[in-house]
């Protein structure tokens, strides 16, 4: 896996991270964080995200189509080191502080110092001159023996050498492994809403490559079984209304969520606590099975912004029609 810094420049702010998300999104990039700033020239737009190496030139290429971007850079991320925005405005700032003056010099203390230069001078000339004194030669210290020993120190000792780096392997990614997701919620009407020791048993269970599909599966059978049973007859419900009145309040069950206009912020998510492990798939699943029959026919986009276990503060998912 590498971090890639992307900057770009756009004209308009709105919604201009979500879209440039979802396009990282579609490379199988996922973001670690951003930041936006106003400038002069537009807004100035810098995303780090998460992904394969292979994966960098297909990016370039979906953000070369992105018809907002007025230009966009792609950089590799260096831990420590703060890049600057290639299109920010130039500022050109000097420190130069000039010395203060020198004080003007009194007149009458000049006057006094020259008189008494005078006198010395006079006094210099009329005093008889002294007489030289002979001392007599020092001898010179003794050699000794010591003094052309030459001591070598010892070398010092060579610093451990660093383990190599581990190879970077690229995660295949499988289909569901939809026996085991079925054998995890054998028993979802007796456990719920307690089920998230289960499902971290499930993804520690299953292959590397289906575990985000496995917790995805999950979570929209979770989700459209709690629609059936307690939101059957909420339908042709608009998104944002679906959104505060069924997915947020379901969502608490299993984390602090905060709805955001068209976000939702997932706080302390007890299921994405390991190192690169994220499973906000199964959030993505629970939204999509609970609130599709709300919403029909119309569809939904969910697109995760960033997840608490690639280093962000909490976890951020965008749904949109």
């Amino acid at each position: 896996m590498i971090e890639l810094e992307i900057q770009a420049l756009a004209l308009q702010r709105e919604g201009l991270l979500i879209e440039v998300g979802r396009l990282a999104g579609t490379c199988g990039y996922t973001l670690v964080r951003q930041r936006q700033v106003q400038d002069p020239h537009g807004t100035l737009l810098t995303m780090v995200v998460r992904g394969s190496w292979f994966k960098k030139r297909a990016l370039r290429t979906v953000l070369a189509t992105c018809d907002r971007l007025v230009s966009f850079e792609l950089y590799p991320v260096v831990e420590g080191q703060q890049r600057e925005h290639f299109a920010a405005t130039n500022k050109t700032v000097s420190n130069y502080v000039p010395p203060p003056a020198p004080p003007p010099e009194p007149v009458e203390e000049a006057v006094g110092e020259a008189v008494e230069e005078v006198a010395v001078a006079s006094v210099e000339e009329t005093a008889p001159a002294p007489v030289p004194t002979v001392q007599a030669p020092v001898p010179a210290p003794a050699e000794s023996f010591e003094a052309f020993l030459v001591v070598h120190a010892p070398a010092p000792a060579p610093a451990p050498a660093e383990p190599p780096p581990e190879p970077y392997v690229e995660v295949v990614a499988l289909e569901a492994d939809a026996a085991a997701v079925d054998k995890t919620l054998a028993s979802l009407e007796y456990d719920y809403p307690r089920i998230v020791p289960s499902l971290l048993a499930l993804a520690r269970k299953v292959d590397e490559g289906a575990r985000e599909s496995s917790l995805r599966l999950a979570g929209q059978r979770v989700g459209a079984w709690l629609h059936a049973r307690e939101y059957a007859m909420d339908t042709g419900l608009p998104l944002d209304a679906a959104m505060a009145s069924i997915g947020a309040p379901a969502l608490h069950a299993f984390a602090e969520v905060d709805l955001q206009v068209d976000q939702l912020h997932i706080r302390q998510s007890p299921l994405c606590q390991d190192e690169g492990h994220s499973g906000c798939s199964f959030y993505s699943g629970f939204i999509e099975g609970l609130l599709s029959p709300a919403i029909a026919p119309r569809g939904l986009s969910i697109f995760p912004v960033c997840c608490r276990s690639f280093g962000a503060d909490h976890c951020v998912l965008a749904v949109s029609e």
